[in-house]
């Protein structure tokens, strides 16, 4: 009956982390723990970053990911390709998930998409896979941001609450707000159109004498991926769905009079 192997707890690889700053060797590690050499040699092997080195939460993480049995997105390669495709589009995993429970095509849920994205990074120490991630980070958790918007810095500003009553509870239809940006990089201005019903997003590069004709076909691209992205707002729906589902009616008026009997 051979040796049942023993995984390392998080209080483990802390006293770990502990004796090795403190410049002892593996096998006085292995002697203080009780544990053979060879397995905390396979420890700080496995479980160690090339940046961060042997911290015994990042160790803990990737142990646990590698222990995972996979997921729905493991196991159900069409509904994986259609997720990432969708990742790579720029959808959010929140996105993603409020699309599929709507046309109700293989339901996945947010967690399993971050739990999936991240188990990658960890199984092959591969961060590129962040990149299918709205802020592309290689953890999760919040980044504090410095600043504050260059709006509020702008002369004879007209701030928000200021807007037609009509238009604060985007019930009625038509109403556009305009926004010119300027860009001192290639000097291009750009002006945004928003509906807010719908939120369809209407856009165009001003003429300029450096106008560039891939960076004009580049910036269309961008506009029409906003409009075929699904917004929980809109429940799930685009905001191209939502302005031509509801907002395009137009009833037919004949000019004419009407034909003789």
């Amino acid at each position: 009956m051979g040796h049942r192997y023993r995984h390392f707890c998080l209080e483990e690889r802390c006293e770990i982390a502990r004796l090795q700053a403190k410049g002892a060797s593996i096998r006085q590690i292995a002697a203080a723990m009780d544990r053979a050499p060879s397995s905390v040699a396979r420890e700080l092997k496995r479980n160690s970053g090339k940046q961060v080195g042997y911290k015994p939460a990042y160790a803990n993480e990737r142990a646990r990911a590698r222990r995972w049995s996979g997921s729905k997105l493991d196991r159900d390669q069409s509904l994986r390709e259609r997720v990432l495709s969708q990742l790579a589009s720029g959808w959010s995993p929140e996105q993603v998930a409020g699309r599929s429970r709507q046309q109700q095509t293989g339901s996945i849920g947010v967690e399993t998409i971050y739990r999936f994205i991240y188990a990658q990074i960890a199984r092959h120490n591969d961060f590129s896979w962040r990149n299918y991630l709205p802020r592309a980070k290689a953890k999760r958790g919040w980044r504090g941001q410095r600043g504050g918007s260059p709006a509020l810095h702008m002369a004879e500003r007209v701030p928000v609450n200021q807007r037609p009553a009509a238009a604060g509870d985007r019930r009625s239809a038509g109403h556009w707000e305009a926004d010119l940006m300027a860009f001192q990089r290639n000097r291009q201005n750009i002006l945004m159109l928003h509906e807010r019903t719908s939120r369809v997003l209407l856009g165009a590069l001003l003429p300029s004498k450096q106008a560039n004709v891939v960076n004009t076909d580049r910036f269309l691209a961008l506009i029409a991926a906003y409009n075929h992205t699904p917004r929980k707002c809109l429940d799930w729906k685009t905001p191209a769905e939502a302005f031509s589902n509801d907002l395009l009616h137009f009833e037919r008026v004949s000019t004419f009079p009407h034909a003789r009997e």
